[in-house]
């Protein structure tokens, strides 16, 4: 449904009716300001509960006053999340109580099926900026999800596709899953995690795109949008791993993941039927082959020699999606070296993009490049991450969970991770960007480095609450128990402290990359961030294999042990918080080295930047 007409960036005004030429309705014409768009709209995709409920209420906090066509995007987002996170959070438990497999087995496929959907989503990112767009990539892939939880309801549900009950005082005894159960159960989890991956490439970015960013009220509200938009799809998390883990848990998992296929399904619907209030982009065809072409040419033309006047480089870009020129990586600038031969030999107007490339194409690369080293660095928050669904459930399922005669299935302490998240964000919205106007508020760069700084707290905290564990362990080594008279409670603040971390973490890395990122790009750069996600749980698995294989002395026992009580997480969490102190010296070295392309978009945008927020803020208000 993106099209690709050709139009600039300015507002056109017809029978007192605002039109933008750079966006889109439904059939192809120029969007009416006044009908697409705007905060509803970016809702809806984003969270389908939420524009029902605003449909009753007109005061909701977190979306402001509501606006003529403000209709749209957040229900996908959230019944991904409730979706994803109902399963994923609870799969531990899964794997260990239903399929039988050892503890360190079971984090291993937890982390590399979750790794393996973040990183998926680069497919899914290219698939929507370079054939189906933002709008039909996430239609169909939601379609995918919900069935792949199908599959996994179907797999809960049949007796001959899951191994024989175990009882867990005779564990040893226990039979694993065969290779039909296990492979029913990971054509699921592939079909979840590829519709994972579609959704999450292009939600944001075409929330994002109902702001207009060439006006002050609207580019004030998308000020406010990635701290809100993440606030608001943890309702939906939050409903996972308490509503969802409970059902999971105590009716059945087949009933619980029916329910993830059919709100999948639901969502995709509603979404679908408010296709006429969104605004859409064009497509600019496949980023990664233009990166392809621009080092190619650079390649080719390595030896030529480089001109006085930069201005005799090739550029033929409308002056307003032109990018200047910048200093960084100049081998890259003989891509747009002209030559002998760039032009065909029939004297074509239109060079080889193989050959000769653009000064503006040029440096959209090189803004992708100059993201890296802030991409590299937030990968170890995510390994931190990783902990909270899966050593740290397994925790809580050895200790006393009972809150009087009920008992907290153990997934459902991720409650206050996410609290972890929602109060920080709240605060934080209420305190520091109301106050201000948006204006002043912690750069990106600024959130992601608090959040890692807070995560190395974090897993210091847990090392700490896991000696107290062991300790009790210790004292009923002569009388084995499956349950340990230990609160699970003593973890609510690992849980919570990570989720402080994640807030500045997700709304400021998300916020960071889709900004930074040339505007072809956008869906590409969110799938580059969420893919920090997938090599965060990559490093959990190498991590887990690693200290395994080390850490087995004489005994044959590693620190991470097939039983969790028989394991030494207090020393592996230790090390990931020594590592995250040393990844955290790392990205502050790199913060101070980014420095944005400033006269990337439209240079007006930056005319009212607040001084103390640099170029950064600058390249922020030029999310579109």
């Amino acid at each position: 449904m993106e099209v690709e007409n050709e139009a600039n960036m300015e507002v056109e005004m017809e029978e007192g009716k605002t039109f933008l030429s750079d966006a889109f309705d439904y059939k192809g014409a120029p969007a009416e300001k006044a009908k697409t768009g705007g905060w509803v709209s970016a809702a809806t995709i984003l969270d389908f509960l939420l524009v029902a409920f605003s449909q009753v209420s007109n005061n909701l906090t977190f979306l402001g006053k509501k606006e003529s066509g403000e209709e749209g995007e957040d229900e996908i987002e959230m019944c991904e999340r409730f979706t994803t996170m109902g399963i994923a959070t609870n799969l531990v438990t899964y794997l260990d109580h239903t399929m039988n497999q050892p503890s360190a087995t079971s984090s291993t496929i937890v982390s590399n099926f979750s790794g393996a959907s973040f990183l998926t989503c680069l497919l899914g990112g290219f698939i929507a900026d370079s054939f189906l767009g933002r709008y039909w990539t996430i239609a169909i892939f939601a379609v995918v999800e919900a069935l792949g939880a199908g599959v996994l309801a179907i797999s809960a549900t049949v007796p001959g596709l899951r191994p024989p009950p175990c009882n867990p005082s005779q564990a040893v005894n226990c039979v694993k899953a065969n290779m039909l159960q296990m492979g029913i159960f990971y054509i699921g989890m592939c079909a979840l995690g590829m519709g994972l991956a579609g959704v999450k490439s292009s939600v944001s970015a075409l929330a994002t795109d109902q702001f207009d960013h060439n006006d002050k009220k609207e580019k004030t509200k998308m000020e406010y949008f990635f701290n809100r938009f993440y606030l608001v799809i943890n309702i939906g998390t939050i409903l996972a791993v308490t509503v969802l883990v409970y059902i999971q848990d105590e009716v059945s998992r087949g009933v619980g993941y029916g329910i993830c296929a059919a709100s999948m399904i639901t969502a995709d619907i509603i979404y679908l039927s408010r296709s006429r209030k969104y605004r859409y982009k064009k497509r600019s065809g496949s980023p990664l082959i233009q990166v392809v072409q621009v080092i190619a040419a650079a390649i080719k033309k390595r030896k030529l020699e480089f001109p006085s006047d930069v201005s005799l480089l090739y550029e033929d870009s409308s002056p307003e999606s032109r990018v200047h020129r910048t200093n960084h990586f100049r081998w890259l600038d003989k891509a747009a070296v002209m030559s002998d031969g760039d032009f065909g030999k029939e004297g074509s107007a239109t060079p080889n993009p193989w050959k000769l490339c653009t000064v503006t194409k040029v440096e959209e690369l090189k803004m992708m490049i100059r993201i890296l080293p802030i991409w590299a660095t937030t990968i170890m928050f995510w390994c931190v991450h990783a902990q909270m669904i899966t050593f740290s459930v397994q925790q809580a399922a050895s200790m006393d969970r009972s809150i009087g005669k009920f008992q907290v299935p153990p997934a459902s302490f991720n409650v206050f991770f996410i609290g972890g998240i929602m109060i920080t964000l709240a605060l934080y919205d209420r305190l520091i960007m109301k106050r201000s106007g948006g204006s002043k508020g912690l750069t990106n760069l600024q959130k992601i480095g608090v959040g890692l700084a807070i995560s190395i707290i974090a897993m210091a905290a847990a090392a700490g609450m896991e000696q107290k564990r062991l300790k009790v362990i210790r004292s009923y080594k002569k009388t084995p128990i499956t349950t340990l008279p230990l609160t699970a409670f003593v973890l609510v603040p690992q849980f919570a402290i990570v989720g402080i971390a994640e807030a500045f973490i997700y709304s400021g890395s998300l916020a960071f990359f889709i900004s930074q990122a040339p505007k072809g790009m956008k869906a590409i750069s969110n799938s580059l961030f969420l893919t920090t996600i997938a090599f965060g749980y990559f490093v959990t698995t190498i991590l887990v294999n690693l200290i395994k294989k080390i850490t087995a002395g004489k005994d044959g026992i590693p620190w991470l042990a097939s039983k969790i009580n028989d394991s030494r997480l207090d020393y592996f969490y230790a090390v990931i918080s020594v590592l995250g102190l040393i990844n955290f010296g790392v990205y502050l070295v790199c913060a101070k080295w980014y420095k944005p392309n400033s006269s990337h978009g439209n240079a007006k945008d930056s005319d009212d930047v607040n001084a103390s927020h640099d170029e950064e803020r600058a390249g922020d208000a030029e999310i579109s």
